[in-house]
């Protein structure tokens, strides 16, 4: 079995690594992957991410958002967690066989102290009845990769925030993810290992799976990326998990309402769909004054992009208050996003 431990600390680049080593063709044996990451929200292919992540809180937090090619539901990670991943030949692995990739991981944390670490559900870890590992997998020309986070130290207030998205009346077809008492894994392993920096349980945990003493010992296994590589992985990052129409275009149609009030303005209430990540259809009612007929604004929104940024780029120079008296650029941004 190779590995590769990520040096590199952006989720959606360790995305891109795992999807190029997992079609790379002269890696032939199985296939271990580690890495870690800065604050971020992974939604799952099948995912509304409108509908899993408060993105208003993202945005405010300078959070990373991007979507992985597996389905599964919505994870937040930060430095206090790292991931694990097996590339096996899809003869190896029977697809969705959570219990058969997560083994060697549990054998591990067995070892390290977490004795009742086991696999629960459909796809998760858990550890006295609460998750702190969810996993999720994919095929792919004759290869099965599954990938799944470790929970240790994560700033739990932070997920919860993050991951709950205030309530509003929305209709989606999307795969929602199941909220579940989650947990870190820390206080569970023995005292020598609490102690680590994650850097040096990532690599101890490494350690455990080929069952020997240091890294130097299978230092011969390790995958060193070359230049052209590099090169590579790049090219999926931007055109992938770094790329807004995978990220947004990629959710299904869903319609969606939102209502506020704004000193000043009235009520406004927006009755919208969207498909593809843009406005498709919008109507905006309430009790508010304005000198044009409001659904010539309705018509300039259809086609424009549901996201918080390029929005607000592509009304900048429209007359807003000429439709609705007083509503500002922000404030008429806020009842989308906020």
């Amino acid at each position: 079995m190779r590995y590769f431990v990520s040096d590199k600390l952006d989720i959606r680049w360790n995305l891109a690594a795992e999807e190029y080593l997992l079609n790379k063709k002269d890696i032939t044996e199985p296939l271990i992957l580690l890495y870690r990451q800065k604050p971020c929200v992974i939604i799952g292919r099948n995912q509304n991410v409108y509908e899993e992540v408060d993105l208003a809180y993202l945005r405010a937090n300078d959070i990373t958002l991007t979507r992985r090619i597996s389905g599964g539901g919505a994870v937040y990670e930060d430095l206090g967690n790292f991931c694990f991943s097996f590339v096996t030949d899809k003869q190896q692995t029977v697809f969705g066989d959570y219990e058969g990739v997560t083994e060697p991981m549990l054998a591990a944390l067995h070892k390290m102290g977490a004795k009742a670490a086991t696999i629960g559900g459909r796809n998760d870890l858990y550890i006295e009845g609460k998750k702190f590992s969810g996993n999720a997998m994919y095929t792919k020309q004759g290869r099965t990769y599954s990938h799944g986070t470790l929970m240790v130290d994560v700033d739990l207030s932070v997920l919860e925030k993050v991951l709950t998205v205030p309530q509003e009346k929305i209709e989606s077809k999307a795969s929602k993810s199941v909220r579940k008492s989650v947990t870190n894994l820390k206080p569970y392993l023995d005292k020598n290992y609490q102690d680590m920096t994650m850097e040096a349980l990532m690599e101890a945990t490494l350690c455990q799976l080929y069952e020997v003493k240091n890294r130097a010992e299978i230092a011969h296994l390790e995958v060193i990326l070359s230049p052209s590589d590099e090169a590579a992985i790049q090219k999926i990052y931007d055109s992938r998990y770094a790329n807004d129409d995978w990220i947004y275009k990629e959710t299904p149609n869903f319609e969606w309402k939102k209502r506020r009030r704004i000193p000043g303005v009235g009520l406004l209430s927006f009755d919208f769909s969207i498909d593809e990540g843009k406005i498709s259809a919008i109507k905006i009612t309430g009790d508010f004054f304005g000198m044009k007929e409001i659904q010539e604004f309705e018509h300039f929104l259809v086609g424009l992009p549901f996201i918080e940024d390029a929005l607000a780029e592509q009304i900048e120079n429209f007359p807003i208050e000429d439709y609705c008296l007083n509503l500002s650029h922000a404030d008429f941004l806020s009842v989308f996003f906020h």
